[in-house]
């Protein structure tokens, strides 16, 4: 959501700065139609103002014997509740033209935000670790799996396409890939651990902004409530509808949830394996930020995102996205881990200041110390890290040439005295 002053304002710069993500422009029709719907604002305030005044003078034309005062005015009153209603209607469906207006407007971008169209005009940063080397081909994730408990036949008859069954201690190293995760996050970093619901109502999808752009992505049920696609979207709610003081921040929580994507807009990338799922585990990290300190949380997202996978010794690159290449967020980072067997980087984490553009969608503000006026703050998240990725990277670059794949040692208190994923015979 925007400050509809802004745009008001100066439409054109407005339009501009949509223009670097390539949206049309709709400033001004956006400006034209709140013109509209504040002139049928002011029409109905005067109308409702001169019906009170109007009744209140009947009873004084009455008390001074003026009856055919007091008839005018009956008669006046009685035009205007035959009109006010009309103007009452058409005054709400105009502000809920303007409120979907501004709902479907994307974010405004940080000035840093590089140009471009595509990942392609993405900027490179920086990368940590080396690639593996391996005296044999290294194979993709898909091809080892099945033999180590992923089994995607069982998930696909059950539940269809993209629905994978783990069995075994696959099935442990995932879990102890969230643990870590989440033992990490709040041990080392101070994130508190949250447990939140996998349902929400529509106004929550609303307000961290899934809503209306990505409605196609999400699961409904037949009650009407929202599966989740992030705990971003849970995490982010908890915030909505509350003033807090400046000294509150920073406030940082953290989650592990199973989350829900109808990967609409993904037909044919990533059929085969586990890495674009219709159910996956993420551990998501929100914080919650003064204006001014949010660049410096921005960069602690991103660094608590790389130590994990800095920890799992999985060689990885950072990426700045352009302008073209990013979701409702100002600025964005992508970490991309190495994976052997595709000779390719794919994301596993993206880490983003998202300003206070959900914050305004919830109405959630703080009171700068000393004022009495409100602002709004910012919300920033990143993934730390998507649980499936993660694994699929470490049996990509941990294989060995007999199809074990070796667990990483920080994962080994987890694991039971497990130390490597062994092929079934």
């Amino acid at each position: 959501m925007h400050d509809i002053r802004i745009i008001r304002d100066d439409p054109d710069a407005f339009d501009a700065i949509l223009a670097r993500r390539g949206h049309e422009p709709v400033a001004h029709s956006i400006v034209a139609l709140d013109e509209e719907r504040r002139a049928v604002a002011t029409k109905l305030q005067e109308g409702q103002s001169r019906r009170n005044e109007a009744s209140k003078a009947i009873g004084q034309a009455m008390g001074q014997g003026d009856t055919a005062k007091a008839e005018a005015l009956k008669a006046e009153v009685g035009e205007l509740k035959k009109t006010l209603p009309a103007l009452e209607e058409q005054d709400r469906e105009l502000g809920e033209k303007l409120k979907m207006a501004m709902l479907v407007l994307p974010n405004v971008l940080a000035d840093s935000v590089p140009d471009g169209a595509s990942e392609d005009d993405n900027v490179y940063l920086r990368e940590w670790g080396e690639k593996p080397v391996f005296d044999f081909e290294p194979q993709e994730h898909a091809d080892i799996a099945p033999a180590l408990g992923m089994d995607f036949e069982t998930g696909a008859k059950i539940s269809g396409a993209r629905f994978t069954f783990l069995r075994g201690d696959i099935a442990r190293l995932h879990r102890a890939l969230g643990q870590f995760m989440l033992d990490t996050n709040t041990g080392e970093h101070g994130y508190t651990e949250c447990n939140p619901p996998l349902l929400i109502r529509e106004e929550s999808g609303y307000g961290t902004g899934q809503l209306p752009k990505f409605a196609e992505d999400l699961f409904r049920t037949t009650e009407g409530h929202l599966l989740i696609s992030t705990s971003e979207m849970t995490l982010g709610n908890s915030f909505r509808e509350q003033i807090f003081e400046a000294s509150d921040f920073p406030m940082r929580i953290t989650a592990l949830t199973p989350c829900f994507r109808a990967e609409a807009g993904a037909a044919g990338r990533d059929t085969r394996g586990f890495i674009r799922q219709h159910q996956f585990e993420k551990v998501e990290l929100i914080s919650a930020a003064l204006p001014e300190h949010a660049a410096e949380e921005h960069e602690r997202i991103t660094s608590i995102a790389e130590g994990l996978l800095q920890k799992l010794g999985l060689h990885y690159r950072v990426m700045e996205l352009c302008a073209g290449d990013m979701g409702n967020m100002m600025k964005t980072y992508d970490l991309e881990v190495w994976l052997p067997g595709q000779g390719a980087y794919r994301e596993i984490s993206s880490c983003s200041d998202g300003g206070t553009y959900q914050p305004r969608r919830m109405n959630a503000r703080y009171r700068p110390e000393g004022e009495k006026k409100t602002e709004y703050f910012h919300l920033l998240n990143g993934s730390g890290l998507a649980v499936g990725r993660t694994l699929v990277a470490i049996m990509e670059n941990y294989q060995q040439a007999d199809g074990s794949v070796l667990i990483p040692e920080v994962l080994h208190p987890y694991m039971g005295g497990v130390t490597k994923l062994e092929p079934a015979a």
